[in-house]
C-alpha cells in the first residue's frame, strides 16, 4: 500500500521497540522516514536498513532529548534531509520509561521524565509546524493505557503521559484551521525485542493475556497500524483523539 507516497514523517525513538515498527510501517506505505535515536545508534541503523532493504527511503539522525539544545540539535538533522520539503507526519514516540513508585522516585528521575516524555514532544511540536505543509499533516504522539489504571509503580510515568493526552485535545483544537490532525495512541503491554525478559516472568504473560479482551499481549506491529492509520489520508476525519490500542486492557471483570 503506497498511500503515503510522497510524504515524509520524522519518528522519535525509531531505534527499537515500537517507535522501530512504525518508522518500518510508515516507510512501507511510502513515506521517506527521518529515523530519530538517542544513543542507539546501531538500532538505529538497522532501523533505516530494513527499509532501504525493503525499497523505501530513510535517514538516522542523532539527538538526545530532555536536555538543553535538545530540539535544535534534533531539527538540524531533520532539515538537512528534508533538503526543502515539507515535514508531512511527526510522531512522538521517544519516551522515558518508569521510574518508580511514589517514595522511591527521586527528583532527578522525577524531572527526567518530564522533560523528554512532556516537554520534549511539545517543543519537537512546536519546531516541526513550521515545516508542515501550509495545509494539513499529521500528529500523533504516543501515550500509555498506564493514563486510565491504577498502578503504584508507574505514577509520575502516567502524569506525563496524561499531559500528553492533555497537549492532544488542545493542539487538535488549535491547529484544525490549519488541516493538521493531532492524536494520541495508547499502548498496554507490548512485548518488544528489548523488553522481552520482562515478560519471562513465571505467570505473567499469562496474567496480563487474561486481562485482556483479546487475550494476548500486543506486539509493536499491533501499535504501529493504529500509528499508521491516523498518519493516512483515511484517518482524515480524527483529531483530538486518544485511542487505546491495548487490545483491551484491564476493561473490567471477564466472564
Amino acid at each position: 500500500m503506497g498511500d503515503l507516497v510522497g510524504r515524509t514523517a520524522l519518528v522519535t525513538g525509531a531505534s527499537r521497540g515500537i517507535g522501530q515498527a512504525i518508522a518500518i510501517r510508515l516507510a512501507a506505505r511510502g513515506a521517506a522516514v527521518v529515523a530519530h535515536f538517542g544513543t542507539d545508534e546501531a538500532g538505529a541503523t538497522a532501523t533505516v536498513d530494513e527499509i532501504v532493504r525493503a525499497g523505501g527511503t530513510a535517514y538516522p539522525v542523532r539527538a538526545v532529548l530532555g536536555v538543553d539544545g535538545d530540539v535544535r540539535t534534533l531539527f538540524a538533522g531533520v532539515e538537512a534531509h528534508l533538503a526543502g520539503r515539507p515535514l508531512d507526519i511527526l510522531v512522538n514516540n521517544a519516551a522515558a520509561p518508569p521510574a518508580g513508585p511514589l517514595g522511591e522516585t527521586d527528583r532527578a528521575a522525577f524531572d527526567r521524565l518530564f522533560a523528554v516524555n512532556v516537554r520534549a514532544p511539545y517543543f519537537v511540536i512546536e519546531r516541526a509546524l513550521p515545516l508542515f505543509p501550509a495545509d494539513g499533516g499529521r500528529i500523533v504522539t504516543i501515550s500509555s493505557v498506564a493514563t486510565r489504571m491504577a498502578n503504584a509503580t508507574q505514577t509520575s510515568f502516567a502524569m506525563t503521559k496524561g499531559a500528553i493526552e492533555t497537549m492532544t485535545r488542545t493542539l487538535a483544537n488549535q491547529l484544525g484551521a490549519r488541516g493538521v490532525t493531532v492524536n494520541a495512541v495508547a499502548p498496554g503491554a507490548t512485548r518488544t525485542a528489548t523488553n522481552s525478559p520482562v515478560f519471562e516472568a513465571p505467570g505473567l504473560a499469562d496474567a496480563i493475556a487474561g486481562m485482556t479482551a483479546l487475550g494476548r499481549l500486543g506486539g509493536p506491529d499491533d501499535v504501529a497500524d493504529v500509528v499508521a492509520f491516523l498518519a493516512s489520508d483515511a484517518g482524515r476525519w480524527v483529531t483530538g483523539q486518544v485511542v487505546d490500542a491495548s487490545g483491551g486492557l484491564f476493561l473490567g471483570p471477564r466472564a
